[in-house]
């Protein structure tokens, strides 16, 4: 595999590209720490055009937001027959699309918090499609991440604002029952929980700032649950995971309530990898380091749904946190 050329991609177009090439920079330099030979390819509306002229054998995706994790890309190596990282083009699509998401949750019975979604042709409605619906609610933008465009509404006033904030960087909002609850997330790998982490924002919600500028937020790993609890989150975590044929590494948002109920918000099939990152941090806790966690990844790259590198990289057992003792135990690779 050392001897393929790996681009990582980075960059893109989306709201979310500063934290793309914080992702993709960081990533690029764990693979050349272990002798990978690595070429960082910045993502603009030309990279087809970049691709042809100068070639890779796999590509590590490390773009965030439209683009990068709405299945674009994805779809774009697939043509080009060019091995990627993260899901294919059907789970990337369904998990950018928290409405979509929200859907298979409620199908497959994973407690998810009521929500409607408002397009721009239908802003003009706001008042009466949010009807009894109540308040406080949360807006975000229906297909982006990082928090970027979300906020809390107490009235109509400060909804009409959120949903406007909202609609600047997509073409629906999703206005979601607000759950005051404790902010989880929880690292997989395939579809096996790492570990989950606690987040503290030390502003009113986990917020950009709070997401990437250093001292924003506090972490608690393992989250501060009761053993039984935090076996649920695990558990919840990997069923959302599966619902949407997610694979790879992967993130699972959620909230856990005073009372103990447990509601998904969201998976990120392409998860920050920055100093300030969840995923580095959870997989950290399990046992792996952020080169471990870099190779983890590369080495399930797929083409057409089917991994075709894992047998070719050698490295350390793969291995996950056992949730009875907080240690980690090897698993078959």
């Amino acid at each position: 595999m050392r001897d393929k050329k790996i681009g990582v991609l980075l960059g893109g177009t989306s709201a979310e590209k500063e934290i793309s090439l914080k992702s993709g920079g960081a990533i690029a330099d764990a693979l050349e720490a272990r002798g990978y030979r690595v070429s960082r390819i910045f993502v603009d509306q030309d990279i087809d055009r970049v691709l042809r002229q100068d070639p890779i054998d796999v590509a590590v995706i490390a773009l965030h937001g439209t683009l990068g994790e709405d299945g674009a890309i994805q779809g774009m190596l697939e043509t080009m027959r060019i091995p990627y990282t993260g899901s294919g083009i059907l789970a990337s699509a369904l998990a950018m699309d928290k409405a979509k998401s929200k859907e298979l949750f409620r199908l497959y019975n994973i407690p998810t918090p009521s929500y409607y979604t408002c397009s721009e042709a239908e802003f003009a409605r706001l008042e009466a499609i949010h009807g009894s619906f109540g308040f406080p609610v949360f807006v975000k933008p229906r297909s982006a991440g990082s928090s970027v465009g979300a906020g809390r509404a107490s009235d109509l006033n400060e909804l009409r604002e959120r949903v406007r904030e909202a609609l600047r960087f997509d073409t629906h909002a999703l206005v979601e029952r607000f759950i005051r609850g404790r902010e989880i997330a929880v690292g997989v790998l395939d579809d096996r929980a790492l570990g989950a982490i606690e987040i503290v924002p030390k502003s009113s919600f986990y917020d950009y700032q709070a997401k990437y500028a250093e001292g924003g937020s506090d972490y608690h790993f393992p989250a501060r649950l009761s053993p039984t609890r935090y076996k649920g989150v695990l558990t919840i975590a990997e069923r959302a995971v599966r619902a949407l044929g997610v694979t790879s590494a992967s993130r699972v948002d959620l909230l856990v309530t005073e009372d103990e109920n447990e509601y998904v918000l969201e998976v990120n099939t392409l998860p920050g990898m920055t100093p300030t990152s969840l995923l580095p941090k959870i997989a950290a806790g399990a046992g792996y380091d952020f080169g471990d966690l870099c190779e983890a990844i590369l080495k399930r790259a797929t083409l057409g749904g089917r991994e075709v590198f894992r047998a070719e990289i050698s490295g350390n057992d793969e291995r996950v946190l056992d949730i009875t003792d907080g240690k980690s135990h090897s698993l078959p690779r």
